[in-house]
Formats: structure tokens, C-alpha cells, sequence
């Protein structure tokens, strides 16, 4: 029987970790677009149409750094504005919570409450541009932001190089009926990963593993992989049989200011 793992004990450990590690974040590289220039100006709109609801990432709630978020029953008639922001090659590739992969390059986008997968017009209230957007992850989890943008949706509102602008996001939704394919689980043939940091300097990746694996009742793994031309080491602990478990790691591990770790289905 695995044993009893005291989460409070280990994350004033892993917290003094991280300041002897340079004050390093978790994350330690940064969000940005392409190195090269992409021109997705030729990218289409997302096309709105019938499909059943995520199995992943449809709770009825959920929370996140002590908040608790409740999954709307419905997209029909929700409009909001806010301040938009856009994500990029830090997650691209990465799995978003609805189980597909993020494609920076695609129209799509992240929302803490509508159901995935849900659509929505999104008009930038400084230019007037607008984007239909499928929204198929959770975020942005900042108070002040109302939904997180792929990097082709933000150049094609033309607000990619301030970082954020305000939105008015209002939903479309196709005519039929979202049905609930089941509750969030862990895909049958995959294992459960939480991945705590990806660093480009490969003996931080090392001196974050060796003291982790002091901390943690699981295996802690380091590999490498090239994203973007930029070879990165990431450190994952697990496989970790529970999701339950899982997430409540990634919620000890997650200091304010220092990055949020990731559940990783492999």
C-alpha cells in the first residue's frame, strides 16, 4: 500500500526547492508566439456546430488556487466583457482540458465556466475585428480576465503584441442538443503524469528531480524534448494511479508567482 503522502510538510520543501533553484518559476520558459513570423491571416474561423460535451473537462464544478468554479448548464445566452489575453508556444502541443491538443495556430480558446466544447464570437472593442472561436480548455485563471486566446485568434484581432484587450465574448450556439458523453476520467490507455517544471537549463531539471523524489512517494522522471528548435527537460512525477490524486498534487504544488504544475495523460 502506497504510503501516506502530507502535502503541507512537502510544500514548505519543494517552496525552499525553488528558491535555492535561483528563485526559478516552474514553468521557467516564457509564453510567446512563433520565433519566425506565421502568417495566419488564411486561418478560418471556427465553424459552430452540433457535438456531444467533452468527456474531460465538464465537471459540475471545480476549483482552482481556492477557488471554486461552476460549469454552466448551458452556452445559450451568455455575453460578457472583459479583458481578453492569448497563449502560445509555452502550451502548444500540450493537452487542454478537454482532452484535444492546444494548436496555437487554430481558432480556439480557453473559459473558466462554459461547457466545453462550447463557441463563441469574440470583437475586440478597440478595432472592431472580430473571430468565432471553439473554446476547448479552462482558464485564464486571473480575476480580472473573461477568456484566453490562441495566438491566431489574438494576431487576427490585432491585439498579439500588447498582451491583452478588451473583448466582448458573446456565445453562438448551433441548433441541437450537447449531450453528456461521462465524467472526467483518465483516458483507458494512457497514465497520469503531473509535470512540475520544463527547463531549458538541463541541471535544474536534474536538482528539481533528485530532491522530488526525497518528497514524493512516486517515481519522478526526466526526459527531453525539442519544442520549438529549443531543447527543454521536463520533470514529471508518476504515473500516479488516481486523477483524484493527481489533482490534488498539482494544487500543493502550486505556489503563487511561481507557476502552475500540469496533469499530463501519456
Amino acid at each position: 500500500m502506497m504510503k501516506h503522502f502530507s502535502y503541507t510538510a512537502k510544500t514548505f520543501s519543494l517552496l525552499l526547492l525553488c528558491l535555492l533553484i535561483n528563485a526559478c518559476s516552474w514553468f521557467e520558459v516564457k509564453d510567446s508566439g512563433p520565433s519566425k513570423p506565421v502568417d495566419v491571416s488564411q486561418v478560418p474561423d471556427a465553424v459552430p456546430r452540433v457535438e456531444p460535451l467533452s468527456r474531460y473537462g465538464n465537471p459540475e464544478s471545480y476549483e482552482h488556487e481556492g477557488i471554486r468554479y461552476q460549469i454552466l448548464k448551458s452556452a445559450a445566452g451568455y455575453k460578457q466583457r472583459g479583458i481578453a489575453s492569448w497563449y502560445g508556444t509555452k502550451f502548444h502541443g500540450e493537452r487542454t482540458s478537454s482532452g484535444e491538443p492546444y494548436d496555437m495556430y487554430t481558432m480556439s480558446a480557453a473559459h473558466k465556466t462554459l461547457p466545453l466544447p462550447s463557441y463563441a464570437r469574440v470583437t475586440n472593442l478597440a478595432n472592431g475585428r472580430s473571430v468565432v472561436v471553439k473554446i476547448n480548455d479552462r482558464g485564464p485563471f486571473k480575476a480580472d480576465r473573461i477568456i484566453d486566446l490562441s495566438y491566431a485568434a489574438a494576431v487576427k484581432l490585432g491585439f498579439h503584441h500588447l498582451g491583452t484587450t478588451q473583448v466582448e465574448v458573446e456565445t453562438i450556439v448551433p441548433q441541437g442538443t450537447h449531450e453528456i458523453v461521462g465524467p472526467s476520467s483518465v483516458p483507458s490507455d494512457k497514465q497520469t503524469y503531473v509535470q512540475v517544471g520544463a527547463f531549458s537549463d538541463k541541471e535544474k531539471a536534474q536538482t528539481l528531480s533528485q530532491a522530488i523524489k526525497q518528497q514524493v512517494p512516486w517515481e519522478v522522471n526526466l526526459s527531453s524534448v525539442r519544442v520549438n528548435r529549443k531543447l527543454l527537460h521536463r520533470v514529471r512525477i508518476g504515473p500516479i494511479s488516481s486523477l483524484d490524486e493527481a489533482n490534488r498534487l498539482v494544487e500543493t504544488l502550486t505556489i503563487p508567482a511561481l507557476g502552475k504544475p500540469r496533469v499530463i495523460f501519456e
